[in-house]
This record gives C-alpha cells, sequence and structure tokens, in this order.
C-alpha cells in the first residue's frame, strides 16, 4: 500500500511538473490580448513575468560549477531555487590559479571583499554556492534580500522535495552525471550536462535509452564548443586528400596529477564534506583529497580521462560528420610506472584503478555507405603522431595539442586542438596556436539555448540523443586502458568477446540505493 501510494505521489508530481511546462511554453500568446494585467506581473519590455521563470536546480559547485553558475544566473528567464554538492565547506579546492575564481565570484555579487570561508583559498561547495546565488539575486530586489534557495547534500533528496522543478544543471564529478541524468529524465525534468555522459559503457546507454524515450529537453554542453566540419567534408568528399584512411587526434592533458598509488595514509574528512554521499554509486573506501574536485579524472573510478575531458569538445562533431560508430576494435598504447620492493627488487605496478601517464587508443571503424573503413586515434600525455615530413622541410615544430585527417593521397590538418581553421598540407604549413591548459575549465555553456528550448518544448543541437558514439568511444577508450590489452568489440551487445574480465569495466557495481532503479 505504501509503495503504490508513493507512486501514486511521483505520477501526480510528475503530471504537475509537465502541465506546468505546458503553461510556460504558451502563457505569452495565452495573454497577448489581455491589458487588465498590471505590466510587473506579465513582465513588460525587458522583463520576464514570475509566471515565465524556469526554475533550476544546480547540482554541482565545485570549481567548475560555481565557473559556470553565472551564465546560468544572468538569464533573466531563470530562477535557480535549489542547489546541491556533498561537500558544504570550501576547503581543498584545487583551480587553475589561486585568485581568478574567486576574483569571478566577487564580481558576481559585486563585493570586492567576499571571502570563501572554508580554509579560504579556493571557491566551492555547498555553503558557497548558496550564498552566492543567494546574493546575486538580492542584487536584483529592491530591498537587497533573498533567502529562497533551498540547499541539498544528496540529489536524490532534491528530486523528491523540489516539485516544482523545470531542469537541472549537473556539474558534478563524472562518477554521478548518468545516474543524475537519469534521474532528471524518469521524471520529465530537463537536464544540460557537462561531459562525459557517463563514465560507463552501459549506464550511458541508459541515459541515451531514456533520453530517446522522454520529451525532456536535454543538452550536453560540449557541443557548444565543437567546430564546423563543412570545409573537411567537402575536401573529403571531392577527394583532396585520396581516401580518408584515419584522423589524429593529439592532447597534453592531463594537466591535473595522475597518481600511480593507491593513497595509503588516512587524512581527517573535511568539515561538512559527506564522504559516503560523494562516493554515491561506488564501493567504499576510505577518503583522500586525491580522489576529489579536480583531480577526480585521473581514477577510473571517478572519471574518465583525458579523452572524456577533451575529447568530446574536438571529436564530436567529427563523429556525427563521418557517421564513426559501432567500433571493432580498441586499441590502446601506455606509460607505467614501476617502483622497489623492501628487499630493493624493482617491479611494475599493476594499476588498473587510474589512467596512465601518456596514451594512445587506436579505434577501427568499419565502412559503411559513403565511406570506407577508418581508423580514429586518440593521444594524450605528450604522445602525437609521426610528424609529416612538410613540417621538417619547413622548419616548423609540429603543434603539441592538434588534429590531422590523413588520406592516402593527402592530409588535411587544423589550426588548433579542434576542427578550427583546417587546412590541406599540400599547400603552405601554417603556424598553429596553442591551447591554454585551462581551457577545458573555462567553456562557456551555450545554456541560454538550452533555456529556450525547456520554454518552447523542443530539443536542441547538442542533446544526449546525439551522444551515443561519442560515449560510447571515451568509455571504450577507459576499458582498453584498464584492460591493457587490444579489445575485440560487439557493439550489437555492447560486449567484449576476447577478454571476459574487461566487460566488467564496461558496467558498474552499485552500492545499495545508488542504482538507475532505485534513485
Amino acid at each position: 500500500m505504501k509503495n503504490s501510494l508513493h507512486k501514486e505521489q511521483k505520477n501526480e508530481k510528475k503530471s504537475i511538473n509537465i502541465n506546468r511546462r505546458k503553461f510556460i511554453g504558451n502563457v505569452s500568446a495565452a495573454t497577448a490580448g489581455l491589458t487588465i494585467v498590471p505590466a510587473h506581473v506579465l513582465g513588460g519590455p525587458g522583463r520576464v513575468a514570475p509566471s515565465d521563470k524556469i526554475n533550476v536546480a544546480y547540482i554541482g559547485l565545485g570549481t567548475q560549477g560555481l565557473r559556470q553558475l553565472p551564465a546560468l544566473l544572468n538569464i533573466p528567464a531563470v530562477q535557480v531555487t535549489a542547489v546541491c554538492d556533498p561537500q558544504r565547506k570550501a576547503i581543498n579546492y584545487y583551480d587553475w590559479g589561486p585568485t581568478s575564481l574567486r576574483n569571478q565570484m566577487r564580481e558576481l555579487i559585486s563585493d570586492p571583499g567576499w571571502e570563501t570561508g572554508g580554509n579560504n583559498t579556493i571557491p566551492g561547495g555547498l555553503d558557497n554556492g548558496k550564498e552566492l546565488t543567494e546574493r546575486f539575486y538580492a542584487l536584483k530586489n529592491k530591498d537587497k534580500k533573498y533567502r529562497g534557495v533551498n540547499a541539498y547534500t544528496d540529489f536524490r533528496e532534491l528530486f523528491e522535495k523540489e516539485s516544482g522543478l523545470d531542469a537541472v544543471q549537473v556539474m558534478t564529478t563524472d562518477h554521478v552525471h548518468g545516474l543524475i541524468a537519469a534521474a532528471a529524465l524518469k521524471r520529465d525534468i530537463a537536464v544540460t550536462m557537462h561531459k562525459p555522459l557517463s563514465n560507463r559503457l552501459v549506464e550511458g546507454k541508459k541515459v541515451v535509452d531514456m533520453a530517446n524515450r522522454s520529451d525532456a529537453v536535454t543538452h550536453f554542453m560540449p557541443w557548444d564548443s565543437n567546430g564546423n566540419m563543412d570545409q573537411i567534408m567537402a575536401w573529403i568528399n571531392s577527394g583532396a586528400i585520396g581516401n580518408l584512411e584515419e584522423i589524429h587526434n593529439w592532447s597534453y592533458r592531463p594537466v591535473w596529477p595522475q597518481y600511480a598509488q593507491i593513497p595509503a595514509d588516512r587524512p581527517k574528512i573535511p568539515e561538512g564534506f559527506d564522504w559516503d554521499l560523494w562516493l554515491g554509486p561506488e564501493e567504499e573506501r576510505p577518503y583522500h583529497p586525491h580522489y576529489t574536485n579536480m583531480v577526480f579524472r585521473g581514477w577510473y573510478d571517478f572519471g574518465g580521462g583525458s579523452m572524456a575531458d577533451m575529447g568530446h569538445y574536438s571529436l564530436w562533431c567529427v563523429f556525427e560528420a563521418l557517421k564513426l560508430a559501432n567500433p571493432t576494435i580498441v586499441e590502446p598504447n601506455s606509460s607505467h610506472v614501476c617502483d622497489l620492493n623492501p628487499d630493493g627488487s624493482a617491479y611494475k605496478i599493476n594499476n588498473d584503478f587510474a589512467f596512465p601517464y601518456a596514451s594512445t587508443v587506436r579505434f577501427k571503424y568499419p565502412a559503411i555507405e559513403g565511406r570506407q573503413a577508418v581508423d580514429l586515434v586518440w593521444y594524450d600525455g605528450g604522445m602525437r603522431p609521426p610528424t609529416p615530413q612538410e613540417f621538417y622541410d619547413k622548419g616548423i615544430e609540429f603543434p603539441s595539442e592538434g588534429m590531422m585527417f590523413k588520406g592516402d593521397k593527402g592530409i588535411i590538418m587544423t589550426s588548433a586542438f579542434t576542427v578550427k581553421d583546417p587546412y590541406l598540407l599540400s599547400g603552405d604549413v601554417k603556424e598553429t596556436e596553442e591551447v591554454s591548459a585551462a581551457a577545458g575549465a573555462v567553456k562557456i555553456p551555450g545554456v541560454e539555448r538550452f533555456i529556450n528550448g525547456v520554454k518552447a518544448g523542443e530539443q536542441i543541437a547538442g542533446n544526449f540523443r546525439q551522444a551515443w558514439p561519442i560515449t560510447e568511444a571515451v568509455n571504450l577508450y577507459a576499458a582498453a586502458l584498464r584492460a591493457h590489452k587490444t579489445l575485440h568489440y560487439d557493439a550489437k551487445n555492447m560486449k567484449i568477446t576476447n577478454d571476459e574480465k574487461a566487460n566488467e569495466y564496461l558496467d558498474r557495481n552499485y552500492r545499495r540505493g545508488w542504482n538507475i532503479k532505485e534513485i
């Protein structure tokens, strides 16, 4: 009886949310002919009526989350009604610089003396997120007061209690991306999220399938930083480089510490940090700051490595244009680390817990109608493809980050890590741009397009439904590196056929209360 009542309450809440969003989308047309309603209620020129507000919950308030919070707050049609993060206080956060984010937050609330609290270094955490949001809205109020933002440490509680949500923005660590997106989609709540969609293949596919079945508007943020493939495809289709054989994309990431050993010391959990909630679906282990905040990306359990970090920005448009999906072979090559035993003997660390310092991974994609078989090769940690002869001839250094399309008769280079400013190498060899080490942390989301999509009830470019091929690739990249061997992949069944254990890396063992069915 209790479960039945709970289900009815959830369905009623879902119906209310759907009806409210339909009302928001139609309210302008419905009220266009009315003149008896005061302007301050309808909004007036340059203003948004209260009934037009899109209620958004902001989940994830680390440095990345805070950095992109202003873009959402500054949209007049948005009202951030709730914030969520398992870490309350600004303690042990890391960033690309010691003061830039703090200064950005000071500018947001027009307070040059604002301090973070905690250990008063780098901003981050639930308390900062709630304070900054409320102070921003207070600046917009005549009485300069605002206390209307609810704060949660558990996103599951947020979804149960926030009955009026239209959308969520997800800025958490990678390992809970898929779960939060699934929780939103189950409730037909729109969701915009940073990359990756999930750091597990099976979970990522479930999220894409849920998005395909749902009318909820979705937005996968790295799309907004992808370039345009039109010129490259025109050259390929005209035969300018012959038959396309290989795509190479290389990054000097990681630009965060990587750890070759599991932490052995036991530092104290920071005040206000719910470590169990932060772990979420992953197995229990002692707290350590080397797992959290900016450095989580280096761990298979919590991150997605360099390709998940940066490949979404450069390669998603490539996957779309060339219809890359369902690779058959995933071939890894990676660095390793050795250590010494107490007896003085050397040994190689058997590492299946953290990404390597440097790697290359080759994906072999089968031929499809209109395209022959093609290889995609990802490089990180300073690894690069062989330097084309033209760079030697011109005396120009091969770039530390870049992209190259290699055919049997020529090469297309790009002038940056992404597909920006492509050129035929048979012509002049150009100096390429270097990409800032912080580039992955300062991408500005197309959140306005997302909000407009929510108001109109229409999907936008760069939604979850488009994201399976890139999600498939970044998770196979991780699995191959973790397995330390070439993987043969059956895409139809999402199964590794030559290494049964490697299939364990495609899914996760969820702790009780944390799988998609339970959230």
